[in-house]
């Protein structure tokens, strides 16, 4: 067992509970979400604390403010794959290592992502709304859908997470086409020198890319323009990653066909504008959320911090 005195800040409450019963078990843990008073917490006790545990999602991340109130810090470990909410400039700087947890959620992660894809061309749910809504027997028969085989499904961030969308869409006997910083050799997809040229020949443009700046508004009125009339837009990525306003009004204007999203801009706040259409597919943010897949990420944001404690290598790191 760790030393007790190796002390650990969680940020926030996290699943499954066997995270927080294996961190109670071998460290010393504060929970910072149960402090009154949070600010005058951490300048009282902010210079104990060696770990962070958080995630890497808008309501949690560990802000360059955060990180200079814990001025001992050495590791933080988030419980998922995106860490745009961490400020790792500011981790490095320090020579904090930040670690994540990569991999483990792929399968249900491009799951999701091919459920909504299957939804907003099938139009699932509108179409159970509709017969929940006794339409069925007094307007008759549900409008024609959208069929997958033969369409072109363009994955923009050919990661772990694409690759397995990948695979499941080619089960669909769709058309795989790519638009990546690199290029993969190791996959037979086509891929696009640009985003446009991929949104042009899309029929379905499904997002996996990291968040952050880099990826700020990538998917604007621009993409959106270019994926036309006919083309739905899934993002299983960051919120971030779209243009919100941009895409209500694609949307509005008949720009688009549709859009299958669990994730958005300012979360868990979702716009009325998408909330209202039956042409739009929302879910929230439970793309990675199995037991199997959280209780994976768990394991590894423990065998991490443990890792560290204990002077070994960590696992996944990603400074």
């Amino acid at each position: 067992m760790v030393s007790k005195q190796f002390k650990v800040l969680m940020k926030g409450p996290l699943l499954p509970a066997r995270l927080q019963d294996n961190l109670d078990a071998h460290f010393t843990i504060y929970r910072l979400w149960q402090q009154d008073d949070q600010a005058a917490w951490l300048a009282q006790h902010g210079g104990e604390i060696d770990a962070l545990v958080t995630s890497g999602n808008a309501l949690m991340g560990a802000s360059a403010e955060l990180i200079s109130q814990l001025p001992n810090l050495k590791v933080i470990c988030s419980n998922g794959v995106g860490y745009d909410a961490i400020d790792t400039a500011a981790a490095q700087a320090r020579g904090i290592v930040v670690t994540n947890t990569p991999g483990v959620l792929n399968a249900c992660v491009a799951d999701t992502g091919m459920a909504l894809l299957l939804d907003v061309a099938r139009r699932i749910s509108a179409a159970d709304r509709y017969t929940r809504a006794g339409k069925w027997q007094s307007e008759g028969r549900y409008p024609l859908t959208t069929k997958l085989g033969g369409k072109v499904c363009g994955i923009v961030g050919l990661g772990g997470i694409g690759k397995d969308l990948a695979k499941r869409a080619q089960a669909f006997d769709m058309d795989i086409h790519y638009y990546n910083p690199r290029s993969r050799p190791d996959v037979p997809y086509t891929r696009h020198d640009s985003l446009l040229s991929l949104a042009q020949r899309a029929d379905f443009l499904v997002l996996t890319l990291p968040g952050g700046a880099a990826t700020h508004h990538l998917v604007n009125a621009e993409v959106l323009r270019a994926l036309g009339p006919q083309g739905f837009l899934i993002n299983i990525a960051r919120g971030s990653v779209v243009d919100e306003q941009a895409l209500i009004a694609a949307l509005e204007a008949g720009e688009i066909a549709g859009a299958g999203l669990d994730v958005f801009e300012q979360e868990p706040a979702v716009p009325e504008a998408l909330r209202q259409r039956d042409d739009v597919v929302i879910t929230p943010h439970l793309a990675s959320s199995t037991h199997e897949t959280m209780a994976a990420m768990a394991d590894l944001v423990f065998e991490n911090l443990l890792a560290f404690a204990q002077g070994e290598a960590v696992l996944t790191r990603v400074v």
